[in-house]
């Protein structure tokens, strides 16, 4: 007989679910032995499963009342180790499945023991394990229970096995929407979101996991576009969303630096009145701060009931990223006395906080807490934001003597961290050095000689300019082009260096010679070192005209209102003569123009930028 064909539960054990505390799920408790009902396995296993689902921080107790069962019944040891796949300690479900065998009574495990299993060790990643647990599945018959296969694909997408899942699931002969399901979400977790969007679109029904599995699969692969595509379209159908699919939205409008589309997800959940958890509430902050509208991004903030550490971190970052560096640290000290405890996440944000404004002094001081105050140790993202630290500020010496003196290797982190550097302070000698390093540990890495080029080409030096250039072509090295995205009226428009396929790229060229001829008359010369090729002046003008931030500038220019800002994000860092640009065009057309590059935001006004020219 399966676990779970069982008689009906007793009136007395179904006020469990109504419990508010352990005081009262006691009081039931004592009424049960009192009234003998315990004494039957059935009513035992009933109770015991009605605590550990119902109130899974009662685990323990549901624990306790089960030890004192002589002849436990399969269904109660399913639920436990149901139970504990999905809590704090999953290891302890092998406990009960070792009861099972174990037992008396000589029970044996059915299919939804292996369900709940195989769950386990996805839970735990447990990878040698579940490769046991798929045999001992085999060994007992149930390869083929539509239960037990849908968890072995998602076991298998955990463990980041997709062949694995691909062929349990091919085995299948009629998938039934979990399992369906759960090959999405192992295509999606995986990267392979076409075969996932052909799973998805041949589905006769889909319910709400299906539709967050393929969201979330697009915004974890970085095609956030067609995740709120998807979004909308769930929408239109008449899903009704949860908080995990606003989780998945607003990370993709976070990716986009979409804030007409996130600032819609905020209107919707606050309409259907979703629930603001810590997840979400996070969630909206980071998309705010990384939309560049950090007042919002603080009023969320201010306003959430409960906040983690993440909660507070992500606030910091922003500030950051926007330039204020001053109350990032303002906010780490407010989080110490309200008595959030930082994690490595909160440190990174600090250090960038320190970096974007440079104060290198706290910045050293905060780095040093980490170990010394918090017995946190730094990770190599911490060391890279240090090297960014004392070499923005211009102290290459001291930031190469830190990069001596780490406890780990220097990371490809650390060492573009100084390339960067040396661009920025014109160090040609110790710029060589670190492109050396940067291309001995990752050869790939184009930006490596991209810096060391645009450093040949600050001093003129065509001749290592053409070195850098033949070397990237035998070692088939290409250039990350240029992408710009830019919102207009809740419609995302991206934009590629020279591309011309814009359907309004007519009206694009018009409004760029027209920029064109007011930045010169306003002074404008073309600073066209950063063209890595030793060419004449009037082409290299022509190829800095096309970068993508100038060409999504001009669109925004004749698209939106005068009042409103043109957001523009960026996939690299902005070039000196696209920053000198935006600066002339923002007094120029008396326009707010806000820039989020690589690196961090640039907010342009009246003629200046946040960064101050410290970036």
């Amino acid at each position: 007989m399966s676990s779970l064909q069982h008689i009906a539960k007793h009136p007395t054990i179904s006020l469990v679910e109504t419990c508010k505390c352990l005081r009262e799920i006691k009081q039931i408790h004592t009424q049960l032995l009192i009234n003998g009902l315990l004494n039957n396995p059935h009513h035992q296993g009933h109770f015991v499963a009605s605590i550990a689902l119902k109130h899974p921080n009662n685990l323990d107790y549901s624990n306790k009342i089960l030890d004192q069962c002589d002849n436990p019944t399969l269904f109660a040891l399913n639920t436990m180790i149901r139970a504990h796949s999905k809590s704090t300690n999953p290891q302890k479900s092998f406990h009960f499945y070792n009861n099972i065998l174990q037992s008396s009574t000589k029970l044996s495990p059915d299919n939804y023991t292996f369900t709940f299993l195989v769950r386990t060790c996805a839970q735990i990643l447990a990878c040698e394990t579940g490769l046991t647990v798929h045999a001992t599945v085999i060994k007992h018959g149930f390869e083929h229970d539509p239960h037990v296969q849908s968890g072995l694909v998602f076991m298998y997408a955990e463990f980041g096995l997709l062949s694995s899942s691909m062929r349990v699931f091919a085995e299948i002969s009629e998938p039934d929407m979990v399992t369906q399901t759960a090959m999405i979400a192992a295509c999606a977790k995986s990267g392979d979101v076409v075969f996932a969007r052909y799973l998805f679109d041949r589905m006769p029904h889909r319910d709400l996991i299906a539709w967050n599995a393929m969201i979330a699969g697009y915004t974890q692969c970085g095609q956030s576009l067609k995740a709120l595509n998807l979004f909308h379209l769930m929408q239109l159908e008449g899903v009704r969303v949860n908080e995990v699919s606003m989780v998945s939205a607003l990370s993709a409008c976070t990716h986009l630096g979409a804030l007409d589309q996130g600032r819609w997800a905020h209107a919707y959940i606050e309409k259907n009145r979703i629930r603001i958890t810590v997840t979400l509430g996070t969630a909206l902050v980071d998309m705010y701060a990384k939309c560049g509208d950090m007042n919002k991004a603080m009023e969320v903030f201010w306003e959430m009931k409960e906040k983690n550490v993440y909660t507070w971190s992500a606030a910091m970052n922003g500030l950051a990223m926007n330039g204020f560096g001053e109350k990032c640290l303002e906010l780490f000290s407010v989080m110490k006395q309200e008595g959030v405890e930082p994690n490595e996440v909160t440190f990174v944000s600090l250090l960038r906080g320190c970096s974007v404004v440079g104060l290198v002094e706290e910045g050293r001081m905060h780095f040093e807490s980490m170990r010394k105050v918090y017995g946190i140790e730094p990770q190599l993202e911490h060391y890279g934001c240090m090297v960014d630290l004392y070499g923005r500020a211009g102290r290459l010496d001291e930031a190469f003597d830190f990069m001596n003196n780490m406890v780990v290797k220097p990371h490809a982190g650390a060492w573009g961290a100084l390339l960067n550097a040396c661009k920025i302070h014109k160090n040609m000698e110790l710029g060589e050095l670190a492109s050396r390093k940067l291309v001995e540990l990752d050869a790939k890495n184009h930006g490596a000689y991209v810096l060391l080029s645009n450093i040949y080409a600050d001093s003129k030096n065509w001749n290592r300019v053409s070195n850098v250039r033949e070397t990237m072509k035998v070692k088939g090295v290409r250039k990350v082009p240029g992408c710009s995205v830019i919102e207009v009226n809740g419609e995302v428009h991206e934009f590629c260096v020279g591309d011309r396929s814009h359907p309004k790229f007519a009206e694009i060229e018009v409004k760029m010679e027209e920029m064109s001829k007011r930045l010169k008359l306003s002074g404008y010369v073309t600073n066209t070192n950063p063209v890595l090729f030793d060419i004449e002046e009037e082409e290299k003008e022509d190829a800095l005209g096309l970068h993508s931030e100038k060409i999504a500038i001009a669109f925004g220019l004749f698209s939106l209102q005068e009042s409103v800002p043109i957001r523009i994000v960026k996939n690299l860092r902005v070039c000196w003569d696209c920053h000198v640009v935006t600066i002339m065009i923002s007094k120029i057309y008396n326009r707010e123009i806000i820039v989020r590059d690589r690196n961090r935001f640039h907010h342009f006004k009246d003629g200046e930028c946040s960064c101050k020219g410290y970036w």
